[in-house]
């Protein structure tokens, strides 16, 4: 018997399944054998599943973000802008495939679904903030076309708008459901802060001495919980399934998400940035902690160790320098016109230069070059680093692989266990 997975999540789609296997994801006795051999989905219908799920997504966004409102152009129609920009909706798949792996039924869990998704481009935005990035999905950043005020709140009235639905699982789910999902919630929330705070603590501080296991402490918090455990935890809880079911999963959800970061890390200095969508080589420019960094800083002779850290004690050059770098240019172009026309005796010329020139030493003198950068990554490529982070994120993905296969009966085949499965080789092949 041969069996097809087309990306059927959502209900009332007449199924186009070969082989009695229904769009719940519960495949019959018959089928069961032939759901098993067919695996993890493939890069082609993993996508279409991704795609179908960020389509529902943000179906229940649309319907969450008022509109209509006096404040639309300056609050909610900017609470769209990332969600409707090319992205994968990872978060909200995972929250699905879960439920619907265990049996439970789409429509109640996508209310939960886009409060992933708003917590998640409410983090982005803010991240936007402390990194002053200035491209995100390549567009743009929100920060960086309506400043640091009207983001930040947009980020945190997305993060107030997602407290209605969790309230509205009360009515869908009952009370103990919909208790279980906000206590995921509040501790996604706090563990995320603490893994960002961590990270802003190493950048303010500059200490560059962390070891993997520090790195990997630090992204199981600050990526794994509110990308990969609470997604599976809060799809399960929709599900009904029972408390040590939800602890193994959230275990291969763990590990998963560490692998996911290493090679966001790796895809940071190795992407095709049409693709990729962010900056490359903004971890450097940034002065970002990545297990590809420590080891470089680790594995340097060390003179290059301290070439490398007074570079990252330098924070990134932002456009309001480049500004000022072009009125000092207009500055030379003025004295010079005004020297040629006599206007300017040669003692007040010198001292004009003098202060041009010093003000423009002060410019470079404080901020990331792009020689210095250039010096970041041929330690880099010297010292082999993005191949170990390579290695490192296919342990953990080999890792969450085990995590999974040793996940039981209860687990049982189907297209959105399939879709967990491909999650394994997706999080350190993907190019973006």
């Amino acid at each position: 018997m041969s069996v097809s997975y087309p990306s059927h999540v959502s209900e009332g789609t007449p199924p186009t399944w070969k082989g009695d296997v229904p769009p719940h994801g519960q495949p019959s006795a018959s089928a069961d054998e032939a759901v098993r051999a067919r695996g993890p989905l493939g890069e082609g219908e993993l996508a279409d599943y991704l795609e179908e799920c960020r389509r529902l997504t943000l179906e229940e966004i649309r319907r969450i973000v008022p509109d209509g409102s006096p404040h639309g152009s300056s609050l909610y129609e900017l609470m769209l802008e990332y969600p409707l920009r090319s992205a994968k909706a990872l978060r909200p798949a995972i929250c699905i495939a879960t439920c619907r792996a265990l049996g439970g039924r789409l429509e109640p869990a996508l209310p939960s679904a886009a409060v992933l998704e708003l917590y998640h481009n409410a983090f982005l935005i803010h991240d936007d903030v402390e990194d002053r990035s200035e491209k995100r999905r390549d567009e743009p950043t929100l920060y960086e076309t309506w400043g640091m005020p009207i983001a930040v709140n947009v980020g945190d009235a997305m993060l107030a708008l997602a407290l209605a639905p969790l309230l509205d699982n009360m009515r869908l789910l009952g009370m103990g459901k919909a208790l279980r999902i906000l206590q995921a919630v509040a501790e996604m929330a706090r563990e995320s802060a603490e893994g960002q705070a961590t990270e802003l603590m190493w950048t303010r501080e500059c200490t560059f001495d962390q070891l993997d296991d520090d790195y990997e402490g630090m992204v199981a918090k600050k990526t794994s919980y509110y990308s990969f455990v609470t997604p599976m935890t809060i799809g399960a809880v929709i599900a009904g399934a029972e408390p040590g079911q939800i602890d193994e999963l959230a275990r291969f959800a763990k590990v998963l998400g560490v692998a996911f970061q290493i090679h966001d890390d790796v895809l940071n200095l190795d992407a095709e940035e049409a693709r990729y969508g962010k900056e490359i080589g903004g971890d450097l420019w940034e002065g970002k902690h990545t297990l590809i960094l420590l080891h470089a800083l680790r594995s340097a002779m060390p003179d290059e160790r301290e070439r490398a850290r007074s570079i990252l004690r330098k924070p990134r050059p932002r456009r309001s320098a480049s500004h000022a770098a072009e009125e000092l240019g207009r500055m030379d172009a003025a004295l010079a016109e005004l020297a040629a026309r006599g206007e300017l005796s040669p003692a007040a010329e010198g001292r004009l230069r003098t202060s041009v020139d010093g003000l423009r030493a002060s410019l470079t003198r404080t901020e990331k070059t792009a020689d210095d950068v250039a010096f970041l990554l041929d330690l880099i490529r010297r010292h082999r680093s993005v191949e170990h982070a390579r290695r490192v994120a296919l342990d953990r993905a080999r890792e969450a692989a085990s995590a999974l296969a040793a996940i039981g009966a209860w687990l049982r085949p189907s297209v959105h266990r399939s879709f967990l499965e491909g999650l394994v080789s997706y999080v350190t092949q993907r190019d973006r």
